[in-house]
């Protein structure tokens, strides 16, 4: 039989650790979430959440029988990538895009791989989704045999001081799961619920965008040295529809003719460029290695002098 590709179950996202004994906490590893496929006649895929398929970026996954004692099975977990011993999105993200298959083999060994498992759904013919999640990790404590590239993602109950950990050692977060939790295809509940490490400042609005003739993210800059610096765009957050609206109203005043970020941003195209006097509350993740925040989010608009913001508030 061939196994068609399914969306994974996904946490939702919460502030704090769940109350109860029925709870364990995984570390959320930052790499690409991967479900890997086994078919009896031994055809071998990999495939992401957004059921794109990913073969042939990850050779060194493909032989799951060599680290799976199973007939045909369904895998659930993360690739991985490691700089300096910590998960990088961005070198993860190098091996995911690559197009052209005659340059993975140098890239698997500038940068090596790691599949953290942290569940499974379907084992030796049948479907297993519906046993609770400790059962399911009982399986697959069965039949993982782990190596260098292949991890299972282990579980522990002190969950409040995982969390704890993982932001000392820079870490994204942790996942709470319930252990009776059964596996929701292509759902999404609060059996499952991912606690992340955030970090605040105060930002620049050096420009937007529009989407509809409506404003549907901001360029945001800090000050260095005098100059303002382009560190991403924001389109997420606690704005409405309605303050999206009034925004738009309001921009004329501060619109300019040319960008005042002294470095270039990703996004020329439409964009409106405004004097840097609107000031925001910006929650993000991490600096990426080409200075920009990631996963930023807009908090709301502040009044805050502007020279403030600068990166000495880091």
């Amino acid at each position: 039989m061939k196994l068609q590709p399914v969306i994974p179950f996904e946490p939702v996202k919460t502030d704090h650790a769940p109350e109860g004994d029925r709870w364990i906490a995984q570390i959320k590893w930052d790499g690409v979430r991967m479900l890997a496929y086994l078919d009896e006649d031994s055809e071998v895929r990999l495939v992401n959440r957004r059921l794109n398929d990913k073969t042939a970026q990850y050779p060194e996954l493909l032989d799951v029988r060599s680290y799976c004692e199973a007939s045909s099975v369904i895998l659930d977990g993360e690739v991985i990538a490691l700089d300096d011993g910590k998960p990088s999105f961005h070198r993860v993200m190098s091996r995911d895009r690559m197009r052209r298959t005659q340059g993975i083999p140098e890239a698997m060994k500038r940068i090596p791989v790691v599949y953290m498992i942290f569940d499974i759904l379907y084992l030796n013919g049948e479907w297993i989704t519906q046993l609770p999640l400790w059962q399911r990790q009982q399986h697959l404590e069965q039949i993982i045999r782990p190596n260098a590239s292949v991890q299972l993602v282990p579980s522990v109950t002190e969950y409040e001081q995982l969390f704890a950990i993982t932001g000392q050692h820079g870490l994204e977060g942790v996942v709470y799961k319930d252990l009776d939790s059964s596996y929701s295809i292509d759902g999404k509940d609060a059996r499952w619920q991912k606690h992340k490490h955030y970090h605040d400042l105060f930002a620049i609005v050096g420009g937007v965008t529009k989407r509809g003739g409506i404003v549907n993210a901001l360029l945001l800059g800090l000050y260095h040295q005098g100059q303002l610096l382009y560190i991403g765009h924001a389109g997420t957050g606690k704005l409405k529809a309605a303050d999206w609206r009034l925004m738009t109203d309001r921009l004329e005043p501060f619109i300019l003719e040319q960008k005042p970020f002294a470095n270039t941003p990703e996004r020329l195209n439409n964009t409106v460029w405004l004097k840097p006097v609107l000031t925001v509350s910006i929650r993000y993740m991490e600096w990426t290695k080409d200075g920009v925040l990631r996963q930023p989010s807009i908090q709301g608009f502040v009044q805050v002098d502007p020279e403030a913001c600068s990166f000495s508030q880091l």
